[in-house]
């Protein structure tokens, strides 16, 4: 007698039910609490730090001197573009007695007037550079970062203070992808928690949105404007909470209300807009392969915009497991 066929193996699984994507027009993300303009402050030439006069933390006013350099360089290099204009104004009236009197000729007199010019530039650029020596604060605000040190070397332009203007108003800073920012509009209310201060929900605004990506990320920063509180910290982690208008007519041709949500452990093998699931046919007790087109990411769930329909149902455990046809058993 023939052996008997082997048993078919039977794997159990789990299932979700496809359904409709009643979230995919609600964003829900992560930002940081900032000052509207922070500002870098440096020196305009290299030297010594002699002072930083604030802590970070501090409340500062406008005009307030913040810091100083050493001076003892810009003093000499001033000293000594005083000294050469005293010079070439001198030349310059010595050759111009001359040529009035038919000595030199006009090109001589041409080139000290230049050396002059260029000597008044020079104690202009000094002058300049030393009223630089000094950091004081642009606006009244707030000390938010101080990565000097007195007696550290700088360079023009390095930061030694950065100042965040306490009248420009808080924000929260958003990453928004880029198929959910062409959705939001300026001036939309937004729900905002901070759970550094409780779990009270703050109301904001859409005030500002990105219009070019990060070349890292590839996401749009959009910022929502913060209602004014003494207990708002630039640094702060919130959770926004945003309305989507409805997105344009997809490949599929499907509108909102036609999109459907699946957990994420039903998908595998994603790449760009598109993965895998495995569908569960409940009249054969099989499996079936079916590609997807994937949508927005969630909390909890991934917004599918064609290749599902609401009501049918995708295995959530172990697609690796499976293959095409295959018999399945629905764990209790």
């Amino acid at each position: 007698m023939p052996a008997p066929a082997p048993a078919e193996a039977v794997l159990p699984v789990s299932l979700a039910t496809v359904a409709p994507a009643f979230g995919a027009n609600e964003l829900r993300i992560s930002g940081t609490v900032r000052l509207k303009r922070e500002t870098a402050l440096g020196f305009n030439a290299p030297g010594r730090i002699a002072a930083i006069t604030v802590l970070e933390g501090e409340q500062v006013r406008q005009g307030q001197v913040l810091a100083r350099l050493d001076l003892t360089s810009l003093d000499a290099s001033t000293s000594t573009a005083q000294a050469e204009l005293v010079r070439a104004q001198a030349d310059h009236a010595r050759l111009q007695g001359l040529f009035d009197k038919g000595w030199v000729t006009a090109p001589r007199v041409e080139t000290a007037r230049a050396s002059l010019d260029s000597a008044r530039a020079r104690l202009r650029q000094t002058r300049f550079d030393e009223g630089l020596g000094v950091i004081r604060a642009p606006s009244s605000g707030t000390v938010l970062r101080r990565p000097l040190e007195p007696g550290q070397i700088v360079q023009p332009g390095q930061t030694v203070l950065v100042v965040g203007e306490a009248s420009s108003g808080m924000v929260l800073r958003l990453p928004v992808a880029d198929g959910d920012v062409a959705r939001l509009r300026l001036g939309q209310p937004a729900t905002v928690v901070l759970p550094a201060l409780g779990d009270a929900p703050i109301i904001a605004t859409v005030s500002e949105i990105g219009a070019r990506g990060d070349d890292a990320t590839g996401t749009f920063r959009v910022e929502l404007s913060l209602p004014a509180s003494a207990n708002l910290r630039s640094g702060l982690i919130g959770e926004a909470r945003l309305m989507l208008s409805a997105p344009p007519q997809g490949v599929a041709g499907s509108a909102e209300r036609d999109l459907a949500s699946v957990p994420a452990t039903a998908l595998f093998s994603v790449r760009a807009d598109e993965g895998f699931v495995y569908v569960h046919d409940a009249a054969t007790g099989r499996v079936r392969l079916r590609q997807v087109a994937v949508g927005a990411v969630r909390d909890n769930a991934v917004i599918i915009t064609g290749g599902l329909k609401q009501g049918e149902h995708v295995v959530t455990s172990g697609p690796d497991r499976l293959r095409d046809g295959m018999r399945v058993k629905v764990a209790a």
